[in-house]
């Protein structure tokens, strides 16, 4: 029996690396990882939480790392355990059926996308509009940003893969250096002082949830493993990398924030992080903060058209959606049809968006509630394929398991509850979530009875998965 499991466990990897040709490497992995998480909205709420706490907000900085560590692990092991580009939804499917697979990749990933994305373009819009005095169509820059990066993800991975080293480490550059010219003052003194003594007490915990956003998204690498080299590797190296190059960068961006401008004004400010480039570089901060919100919302949107197309991919070829996603242009293997959707819905809030910062704040909220969701899920299929599949060979096993995947489910499910930013919005965003959820969950059940005619929660095996 383990010598029939070895063999099937090579013959996963043998498959992964023969599907098509290799082409990013650690590097662009953890461009793309780094990358889809150091967005505009990021920016503001690292910004937010210090102000909110102060110096304090590292120690919900260090539980998110801890949380995003626990979720970095639980897809390292099932991306390499089932290497294909579904994600997700194909290790929900071997682990706990139709059901759950279809509703990970909506409510975790499509619906954050339709939202998170759309907030990122309306907020590039606005920042450019204010600095430059320019005086076009709402949205107009939003939407020729969105057209650039989808036509630079039809092209072809490897000029994609190049773009988005580029982009992810230009963003990298320029906040680390915002953060170390506020800490040390060299170029203007400091105008705050920053009160050193670290404070634990609930409404410390309660601003983890704020934290973890700042975390959520490394493992957008794993549906690039068909074209990733020595993904065996690689893949697990580039979301702790990716991790470790995030927290130190939100860290020395965030506190040197404390020095330059006081608690209340980060908190309630719409565009702090413009206010921060100007205090500490003056004029010449606008421009910084510019090219930086620039080349963080191309990052983030990059790291989306390429992964969710792929999600969408996997799922066709399990027949759990369209099977029109899984065509792909022939000569560059990219998953046009997921492409072009995952665009279009993400124009959708931008066009019917009324620009209420309450609103846009909801369904920023919502989506981070779906994509804890989504992890939950994930630590659960990691211990139920434990248990299905006990002798299998794993290229990668989570550690210390199954510590970090309880740890992780607590912590998300804690982190969920203290995600409403205000009490007064607590019942609207969980409305929202429960609503959307709630149709999600019925037009799967549909799909899978009347369209599949498949059991909900019936586990497939990995066998005919990856035939």
């Amino acid at each position: 029996m383990t010598g029939q499991n070895n063999k099937h466990g090579r013959s996963l990897i043998y498959h992964a690396k023969t599907m098509s040709e290799k082409k990013l490497s650690l590097f662009n992995l953890i461009a793309i990882a780094v990358g889809l998480v150091l967005s505009q909205g990021v920016m503001v709420i690292i910004l937010q939480g210090f102000g909110l706490s102060g110096i304090s907000f590292f120690i919900p900085l260090i539980i998110g790392f801890f949380l995003a560590i626990s979720y970095a692990t639980s897809f390292a092991e099932l991306a390499l355990l089932i290497p294909k580009s579904g994600s997700i939804s194909d290790y929900s499917l071997v682990a706990t059926g139709h059901l759950p697979a279809m509703l990970s990749v909506f409510c975790g990933y499509i619906l954050v996308a339709m939202f998170a994305v759309s907030a990122e373009l309306i907020l590039i819009d606005d920042v450019i509009r204010k600095i430059f005095k320019l005086d076009v169509p709402y949205f107009g820059i939003g939407f020729i940003i969105l057209f650039i990066s989808v036509g630079l993800n039809l092209l072809k991975i490897d000029i994609f893969s190049k773009v988005q080293n580029i982009v992810a480490f230009v963003m990298v550059v320029l906040l680390l250096l915002l953060g170390i010219f506020a800490i040390t003052g060299w170029y203007y003194p400091h105008t705050q002082v920053v009160d050193h003594h670290i404070k634990f007490d609930s409404n410390t915990v309660a601003l983890v949830a704020l934290a973890f956003w700042g975390f959520v998204g490394v493992e957008f690498v794993v549906p690039m493993i068909e074209e990733s080299k020595n993904a065996s590797k690689n893949i697990p190296r580039a979301m702790y990398i990716g991790l470790s190059t995030i927290f130190i960068t939100i860290s020395l961006y965030g506190l040197g924030a404390l020095f330059f401008l006081p608690q209340d004004h980060l908190v309630n400010s719409l565009t702090p992080h413009i206010e921060y480039a100007t205090a500490v570089f003056g004029p010449t901060g606008l421009l910084f903060i510019a090219v930086g919100a620039l080349f963080a919302t191309l990052s983030t949107l990059n790291a989306t058209l390429a992964a969710l197309p792929r999600m969408l991919q996997g799922m066709a070829l399990n027949k759990q959606v369209l099977s029109i996603f899984a065509q792909v242009n022939q000569k560059n293997n990219v998953p046009w049809v997921g492409v072009l959707f995952v665009a279009v819905i993400i124009m959708i809030p931008m066009l019917l968006s009324q620009r209420e910062t309450e609103v846009i704040k909801v369904l920023l909220t919502a989506a981070c509630i779906s994509w804890l969701i989504a992890y939950i899920i994930a630590h659960i299929n990691v211990m139920v394929l434990r248990q299905r599949y006990p002798k299998m060979s794993r290229p990668y096993k989570a550690p210390f398991y199954p510590f970090l995947q309880i740890s992780g489910i607590v912590g998300m499910v804690l982190t969920i509850f203290y995600a409403v930013p205000t009490p007064d919005l607590r019942v609207k965003i969980f409305t929202w979530v429960g609503v959307v959820i709630g149709l999600t969950t019925i037009i799967s059940i549909l799909w899978i009875k009347l369209a599949m005619k498949q059991q909900l929660f019936q586990p497939h095996s990995i066998e005919s998965l990856m035939k």
